[in-house]
């Protein structure tokens, strides 16, 4: 089972454009509504491949009650804090080129005994968790030491701790030791606090976040794939995209792939890619299913060439 916790959820309105033009009527030729937030998608993930999963997030007012029931019908078992705030909302626009825009709403202020609650929670909901995957950014009101209190409790309990957050949030998670964080290049480089233009670079900067906490650190690439860092080795891989629908959520169902195939080496990995690419082709954020998944086409190297340049170098 694979628990995760999401302190800033959302609900997501995904709409398909021909092309984004500012200060004219838009024309959708598709739209649709989905449970949002980075650990929400995960589960959303786990639950389409089949394995059980539990997502524990604060919801407030009506969008927090429709993420509940989207979630369910889509075989999430949910653990609701319930909040005094109404769950935020956000927008996608999606334009035939594959372009992204994206509108994030800061999300309700959660209160002192909120924030304390979702902590709580999240260490006592039902089930013993081979992973607890904690995603996204912090709402108002929690402190970016939250997560180095949840990942310190998981720890005391046993339970492998997958991070994938930015900022203050991460590195103040570092010291409490996270099992997995999941930075993209420019969370890397920003957390390092330098630009990274090799993959070489990329693997220097992902053995010292190892040095400051983290056990292993698997760094989205975009279209340069994914490197993983860990005790076991140093691995690149890419998988082919014929063509990108959207990438919304496209990293939290590499995160789900990569878990729910152990959370440790290439075989975790392969599957990282393959989930990953899978969701790039499909609409909004929908997750995908074992049928959309080719793993055949998943490419890994151990010990990637260092001097092998990324498409566009990631600024901190």
């Amino acid at each position: 089972m694979i628990l995760t916790v999401t302190p800033n959820p959302s609900l997501d309105r995904t709409y398909e454009v021909p092309s984004l033009e500012r200060g004219a009527v838009l024309r959708a030729t598709g739209d649709r509504v989905d449970p949002g937030g980075k650990g929400v998608n995960v589960s959303r993930a786990v639950a389409a491949a089949g394995v059980f999963t539990t997502a524990v997030l604060p919801l407030g007012g009506a969008p927090g009650a429709l993420i509940a029931k989207l979630l369910g019908l889509q075989g999430v078992d949910v653990t609701a804090v319930t909040i005094a705030g109404q769950t935020r909302s956000n927008i996608a626009l999606v334009e035939r080129d594959g372009t992204l825009t994206k509108i994030n709403a800061p999300g309700p202020e959660l209160t002192a005994e909120e924030s304390a609650l979702l902590l709580e929670t999240a260490g006592t909901a039902t089930g013993r968790p081979e992973w607890i995957a904690a995603c996204g950014s912090l709402p108002r009101g929690l402190p970016s030491e939250w997560y180095a209190d949840l990942v310190a409790r998981a720890r005391e309990s046993g339970t492998r701790v997958a991070l994938d957050t930015s900022g203050p949030a991460l590195t103040a998670a570092l010291p409490a030791r996270p099992d997995l964080i999941k930075p993209n290049a420019t969370e890397l480089a920003q957390a390092v606090g330098r630009p990274l233009a090799t993959l070489g670079e990329v693997t220097r900067a992902a053995q010292e976040l190892r040095s400051r906490g983290a056990g292993a650190v698997l760094a989205s690439l975009g279209v340069d794939g994914q490197l993983l860092v860990s005790a076991e080795g140093t691995y690149h891989g890419t998988a082919p995209v014929t063509a990108v629908r959207s990438d919304v959520g496209a990293g939290d169902a590499s995160l789900a792939g990569f878990l729910i195939a152990g959370g440790t080496g290439a075989k975790a990995l392969a599957s990282a890619l393959a989930h990953g690419a899978a969701a790039v082709q499909l609409p909004g954020s929908a997750m995908p299913t074992p049928a959309d998944l080719h793993p055949e086409a998943v490419h890994i190297t151990e010990n990637p060439p260092a001097a092998l340049h990324l498409s566009a170098p990631a600024l901190p």
